[in-house]
């Protein structure tokens, strides 16, 4: 792993640990690269994954189906909340160098113009999945925690973040979901 060189904490390689981790993820994953099936599922997740439109579709058809515009309007916020702390707050204390600059030369993605640490589209989806929970309960978890794993993971399948960035992208959502769900549900209760 490549990191920017810096004394400022968090810029500089994130530990033998985390490397371990990272490699032993990628050869798992690398397990899966190349099939036909998982090529297909992990690149549509990262291209629904940009701009967090899975979520805003999903948001869009619970909203419509339950005549609930207020929770889709209130996702639509809470997410570009989200997407500012994630990607001008925290990515700026890290600027982790991405594994690749393209992602996995086998798939085509969008080349992102922020750091590595953490995902965005891990975030995104962790935050959006615990926010939907909020609103629809245990009942529908499945649905979106699945929804959310395959985003996120899909990001180090395409090799455009190490696997530790997913992790902590998926602990950053799940951590703003519970500070910022107090506000969610006061604009648009249960």
């Amino acid at each position: 792993m490549t990191s920017t060189p810096s004394g400022v904490p968090g810029r500089a390689a994130f530990g033998p640990a985390v490397d371990a981790f990272d490699a032993a993820a990628d050869e798992l994953l690398e397990q899966l690269r190349d099939h036909p099936l998982t090529d297909r599922l992990f690149l549509a997740a990262t291209h629904l994954g940009d701009f967090s439109l899975i979520w805003h579709l999903a948001s869009l058809t619970r909203a419509a189906a339950r005549r609930r515009p207020d929770q889709a309007i209130v996702l639509a916020a809470a997410l570009g909340v989200e997407s500012l702390i994630v990607n001008q707050g925290v990515k700026r204390l890290f600027r982790r160098t991405r594994p690749t600059t393209a992602g996995d030369a086998r798939l085509q993605v969008r080349q992102p113009s922020t750091s590595s640490f953490p995902s965005g589209h891990a975030s995104a989806a962790a935050f959006a999945a615990a926010t939907l929970i909020a609103w629809d309960g245990r009942r529908w978890a499945p649905l979106w925690i699945s929804l959310a794993a395959i985003v996120g993971v899909s990001r180090a399948y395409v090799k455009i973040h190490h696997p530790s960035d997913v992790v902590g992208g998926a602990v950053i959502g799940l951590a703003l979901a519970v500070v910022l769900r107090p506000a969610v549900l006061h604009f648009a209760p249960r």
